[in-house]
């Protein structure tokens, strides 16, 4: 649809490039590929000295480019050094549980032609593509939603507190930022596509946490980049904290470790500040501890929250201190450091992130790594799934009182 058939102020509207937003897009994918495999490094290797795993003092910036420590569940290292992981163009990005389930909504969302999915639609492609027999990469409130799944159960019963003891966990968050992608600057819509999937894992902080970041990766369409990078993630990252109960842990985590961020503390002060106030002291309504959980709840949405937001704000933007901050503040760190790998890859685009490692990287990408029933026996590459997130936007962009001009190969998106 062109505008020229239309008499409208433009300036009513965001206007985005498409050619642009699929560097982007792919930027996204490979940004994200690059910071799960480097937080994997750390994951669970720090979790504190509560309850029977003790992991003793946390990491700091020193460790960087160091010895990697053992996890929890290994006394023997996976890898040698903690150091950025790379795939150069002959090699192929493997999936992990921070791409592949998004990988599988997009699909779905691709396949179907809509842009909002039915809970049958969501049963259906985890029956397709997760495994039953280990090992199928689900853990916590996935692998139990997954089971309810196999029971008859639909989303979004596969949430419920009743039926689900893990819907606090940190699964949601893992599963569904790419629906704020989907939906440029229209973060109300891209939480209307994201309702369910999200409420397929999660409820109440872990749900709104999960919110909080598909509001952040909508909005970074509406980012400035002729403006200091960390004063916009700042600001939009403001506006996504709205979606968090005031009297709730997860807007008083927010508002904390901003607070310490600006006091001009190191990130590691910060990080031991949350790890103090939350896991030893249990404040703000924060009792993870008092269930004792395994490993004190390291899973937890709420504690991975709270980290995540240390290498967002001190980070300030730059791709690979983010990424270097997020792999050393302990808990699930693979998983923050996968979010904001993403993010940053997305609004850097590709191309850029590229230039900062400074040589071309791989855009292969094995989803049957961990999932099955795709296409090509799994095989796929950012360039291809990038136009399948532009196909599903174009649907959005429609639905939404949007247009697309097909001369300047642009979205018109109403503000």
């Amino acid at each position: 649809m062109s505008c020229v058939d239309f008499k409208i102020n433009r300036t009513d509207f965001f206007e985005i490039d498409k050619e642009e937003y699929s560097n982007k897009l792919e930027g996204f994918w490979l940004g994200q590929s690059i910071a799960n495999w480097t937080g994997l490094i750390t994951e669970m290797d720090k979790i504190g000295n509560i309850g029977e795993i003790k992991t003793g003092n946390f990491y700091t910036r020193e460790n960087w480019s160091k010895k990697d420590e053992p996890n929890i569940w290994s006394p023997n290292n996976k890898y040698e050094t903690i150091d950025f992981v790379l795939r150069n163009k002959n090699e192929i990005w493997g999936s992990d549980d921070d791409t592949d389930i998004e990988y599988m909504y997009q699909e779905l969302l691709f396949q179907s032609n809509e842009t909002v999915l039915s809970p049958k639609d969501i049963r259906d492609g985890w029956l397709k593509h997760m495994k039953i027999e280990e090992e199928n990469f689900l853990w916590v409130s996935n692998q139990k939603a997954f089971d309810l799944m196999n029971q008859g159960f639909l989303p979004p019963e596969t949430s419920n507190p009743k039926f689900n003891e893990h819907f606090d966990m940190i699964d949601a968050q893992l599963t569904t930022e790419i629906f704020g992608l989907l939906s440029p600057t229209n973060y109300k819509y891209a939480l209307k596509m994201s309702n369910l999937p999200v409420r397929t894992t999660s409820r109440g902080d872990a749900a709104l946490i999960s919110e909080f970041y598909i509001i952040i990766h909508s909005l970074a369409s509406t980012i400035n980049q002729s403006n200091p990078i960390d004063k916009e993630l700042i600001k939009i990252s403001d506006l996504a904290s709205d979606v968090l109960d005031k009297n709730s842990y997860s807007f008083k985590m927010y508002d904390y470790v901003k607070k310490k961020f600006e006091s001009g503390i190191k990130w590691e002060q910060t990080r031991d500040s949350i790890y103090n106030r939350y896991q030893v002291n249990q404040m703000d309504g924060y009792d993870i501890t008092s269930r004792e959980l395994y490993c004190n709840g390291c899973f937890a949405s709420g504690i991975n929250f709270a980290s995540s937001l240390v290498s967002y704000f001190y980070g300030k933007g730059d791709f690979k201190e983010t990424i270097k901050i997020a792999s050393l503040s302990g808990w699930d760190s693979d998983n923050p450091a996968s979010t904001w790998g993403g993010l940053l890859g997305f609004i850097h685009g590709k191309t850029k992130i590229e230039n900062i490692f400074n040589k071309p990287l791989s855009n292969k990408y094995n989803i049957h790594r961990t999932r099955q029933n795709f296409e090509n026996n799994g095989l796929d590459n950012f360039k291809n799934m990038s136009k399948k997130g532009l196909s599903i936007i174009d649907n959005v962009v429609l639905k939404t009182g949007g247009f697309i001009d097909l001369d300047e190969n642009s979205w018109y998106i109403p503000k």
